[in-house]
């Protein structure tokens, strides 16, 4: 089978991600063809947009990477991990300068690589099947794939809430975090697909085609009036720590789930994806983001928490990490200068040219 399904017609271009047995978790193959496929349609002059979809049939957009391949590599030497951070990171940055108009169909889940590969599109369509999460403090990894440039970028706080705890996102939340652009239903995705491939030619606005698609997805779930100002006020916070005691001093309900949730993360990750929000928020460019990111990854995947994560949410699966250091007071600013320090000047991460 192909993991990847490439077509254009009509001046639509299509990538369908078609890994259906891992809810379309990308490879390095993965990437590298869809990277192949982007170059080739950049300066084709009959293409006018392009498409990101997965085959029919399954209940993910795309869940991420390949957490297990990832976690094997780290516990040897690491290549074939490095390997494909460098190479999926390429393609989150082609996807993010790319010159034509990109629509990342979301209907589904769509966690991790497939936040990389979504939010650069300049349309994004959530359904009711959407379900959008950056998970990675649960497995001792951190927010990647730009999500140090998008997540800080998101209105008021919410990115820093997102990232630290890994909250899931349904249709209605994904519209007002920014994440989707539009909400259509998923019976209308065929028309809709219909539709651009109908009108590209002509140059229709792509802006007034999906709104005429776009449907009401109801009520937030998670981001309610009372909800985002409490995440605005505590989330906005100088420390993790900080964070930890306003949740805890709150006396909300809201307050207590989200507290009680954090003290299941990693504490070392916590602390890099806040420093990683931090310092992403005053990046000049998205390929400043990706080489700082990619420091990062070629480091955790060795580390204690990725390999703990990993064995205790995805291989074992008896959800009881044991982290280390188990405390936020052990994960000490040496441990997060070490993990965010540049490469040598031959292994650090470089867009393509």
């Amino acid at each position: 089978m192909t993991d990847i399904l490439t077509s254009a017609s009509a001046g639509l271009a299509r990538i369908t991600l078609n890994r259906p047995q891992a809810l379309h978790a990308l490879s390095t193959h993965m990437c590298a063809n869809m990277i192949q496929a982007l170059l080739a349609w950049r300066d084709d002059a009959s293409v006018h947009a392009v498409l990101l979809d997965h085959a029919p049939g399954t209940r993910g957009f795309c869940a991420g990477g390949d957490i297990r391949m990832l976690a094997e590599s780290g516990a040897k030497d690491g290549k074939e991990a490095r390997d494909f951070f460098f190479t999926e990171y390429r393609l989150n940055h082609l996807l993010f300068h790319y010159p034509k108009p990109v629509v990342a169909l979301i209907d589904g889940v769509t966690m991790g690589g497939g936040v990389g590969i979504s939010m650069p599109a300049r349309f994004r369509i959530a359904t009711e099947n959407t379900t959008y999460a950056m998970p990675e403090t649960g497995i001792g990894l951190f927010p990647d794939v730009g999500g140090g440039w998008y997540l800080p970028r998101k209105p008021g706080h919410i990115g820093m809430w997102l990232a630290l705890t890994g909250a899931r996102l349904k249709a209605a939340d994904c519209l007002i975090a920014g994440v989707a652009t539009h909400y259509v239903e998923a019976a209308k995705l065929d028309a809709l697909k219909h539709a651009l491939m109908a009108h590209l030619p002509g140059g229709v606005k792509l802006e007034a085609l999906f709104t005429g698609f776009a449907a009401d997805p109801g009520a937030p779930r998670e981001l309610t009036p009372e909800n985002i100002e409490r995440i605005n006020r505590i989330f906005a916070l100088d420390s993790v720590e900080a964070i930890f005691a306003a949740l805890e001093a709150d006396g909300s309900a809201w307050a207590g789930a989200q507290h009680a949730t954090l003290k299941t993360k990693s504490p070392q990750t916590l602390k890099v994806a806040f420093r990683q929000l931090r310092e992403g928020a005053r990046m000049a460019s998205f390929e400043d983001e990706m080489r700082q990111e990619y420091r990062i990854a070629a480091r955790v995947v060795s580390r204690h928490d990725f390999q703990e994560g990993v064995r205790a949410l995805i291989v074992d699966k008896d959800n009881k990490p044991q982290w280390n250091p188990p405390t936020l007071a052990g994960v000490a600013d040496a441990m997060l200068d070490e993990i965010f320090a540049p490469l040598p000047a031959d292994q650090e991460w470089k867009p393509l040219s």
